[in-house]
């Protein structure tokens, strides 16, 4: 009977460390653990790779050469692995600024890959053409053509401002974003709408049009004005009270983020990656 790789890995951590009790350290395991895979061993051989010397077990000269030569053998597995891995490409994953910074970046250092590779990021919104990267994180409503779509979070946006803008106001009616100066975003008017509220005609907008909202958080924090941000993905500034969300309407949909892949691509890593952040934003939901 031919042994298997695991118990001849055994054999070879016993004989370099010495002892069944630092093997099994090493591996691990436990004493009688590593004791009954010697023994197994032995049994499958059949012939003794241990004899006690006084208090000491130690290897016969047979087991050693073994060892040595099963020692060898590893070494140049790890070799071969390192080789494979530093050959094989990285993931490229392209996510836009804001999702990447406050959903993707908290979760993905605890991605571990079945299948050995490197993640690189790219921070960009932009529409690439599908052989520029692996995996992309979009915002839309799906059908992307020639695309595996794996759905993540939907879009969610609600009013937020800074305490000490607000001061000592309760706001309860929604035309009371009158008095405020807006931070600009394409749906403000969907906002009141799901509001129940007429988009008032008098509305102030801030000058300057952010072009990420992470830039529009930072400047609503700072007191510049009201902006329309989602609430799950600055749920820390609620948290720690830089911000507060007055209303408890939230617009949500129809727009989704996507985890996108082509659909021709029949590599294993981009797959279980787009797999593992729909797994993460279920668990989120």
């Amino acid at each position: 009977m031919r042994p298997s790789l695991e118990s001849l890995r055994v054999l070879e951590a016993c004989v370099s460390a010495g002892s069944f009790a630092r093997a099994a350290e090493r591996l691990f395991l436990t004493p009688a653990a590593v004791s009954l895979r010697i023994r197994t061993l032995e049994a499958e051989l059949g012939q003794p790779l241990f004899e006690r010397v006084g208090r000491r077990v130690v290897p016969t000269a047979a087991a050693s050469v073994l060892a040595g030569r099963v020692h060898e053998a590893l070494s140049g597995i790890a070799d071969a692995l390192a080789e494979f891995q530093a050959a094989t490409p990285p993931l490229r994953l392209t996510a836009p600024p804001t999702f990447a910074s406050r959903w993707l970046a908290p979760r993905l250092a605890r991605y571990v890959s079945p299948v050995p590779s490197s993640i690189e990021i790219d921070v960009s919104a932009d529409v690439r053409d599908t052989h520029d990267f692996d995996v992309a994180i979009r915002t839309g409503r799906g059908g992307w053509a020639g695309l595996d779509e794996y759905r993540l979070t939907p879009v969610d946006v609600t009013p937020m401002l800074a305490p000490s803008l607000l001061g000592p106001r309760v706001l309860d009616d929604a035309r009371a974003l009158a008095d405020f100066e807006l931070l600009p975003h394409p749906d403000w008017q969907r906002w009141f709408a799901a509001a129940r509220c007429e988009t008032p005609a008098d509305l102030h907008f801030a000058s300057v049009d952010y072009p990420t909202h992470e830039l529009d958080a930072n400047a609503a924090v700072a007191g510049l004005g009201v902006a329309l941000l989602s609430p799950s993905l600055f749920q820390p500034l609620l948290a720690s009270g830089q911000l507060i969300a007055p209303f408890s309407c939230v617009l949500s949909g129809p727009a989704w983020h996507f985890a996108l892949m082509r659909a021709d691509d029949v590599r294993l890593a981009p797959r279980q990656l787009c797999a593992w952040l729909h797994e993460q934003a279920q668990e989120t939901a």
